[in-house]
């Protein structure tokens, strides 16, 4: 079933098993208000297990570019299209959210970025590939935040 996030009012809906339930709320919510603000986009999930295409999208682009395999459970995602800009979202029980921002046109960026939720560990496929700056947010306290470049097509 699909869920419309509310960046005004931050919900845990969907998200309950996970031990940062509040916080990735917050950085989901967070993702909502900026998709929302620039491209007047409702930001809109739906349980992992009702999206094999994306969880293998996302799984296969990870898996050939910097050969990572995650362990945490997935618990939703996003995928969808503003601009020229395909988006898909993983958001993991243990707080971690992967994006992957792909043009389809060649012209500009793509690339996968990992947030991690306030209070979370960075996980351990990540932790010496990796590298991670800190960004303020009302809705989602300190995000911690790194990406790499994909080069090849998907």
């Amino acid at each position: 079933m699909a869920y419309t996030v509310d960046y005004r009012e931050p919900s845990i809906v969907g998200l309950e098993t996970s031990p940062v339930a509040k916080a990735l709320a917050g950085l989901r919510a967070n993702e909502a208000r900026y998709f929302m603000n620039k491209y007047n986009h409702e930001f809109t999930v739906i349980p992992a297990s009702e999206s094999s295409s994306t969880m293998a999208y996302v799984t296969k682009i990870l898996k050939s570019e910097r050969d990572i395999e995650l362990s945490a459970k997935a618990l939703e995602t996003s995928r969808f299209q503003v601009d020229n800009i395909k988006w898909a979202y993983v958001f993991y029980e243990d707080g971690l959210v992967v994006n992957v921002l792909y043009t389809i046109d060649n012209v500009g960026k793509r690339a996968v970025g990992f947030k991690l939720s306030e209070g979370m560990a960075v996980p351990q496929e990540l932790a010496e590939k990796f590298k991670f700056a800190r960004q303020r947010s009302k809705l989602a306290g300190t995000i911690r935040g790194s990406f790499f470049v994909i080069k090849g097509e998907y």
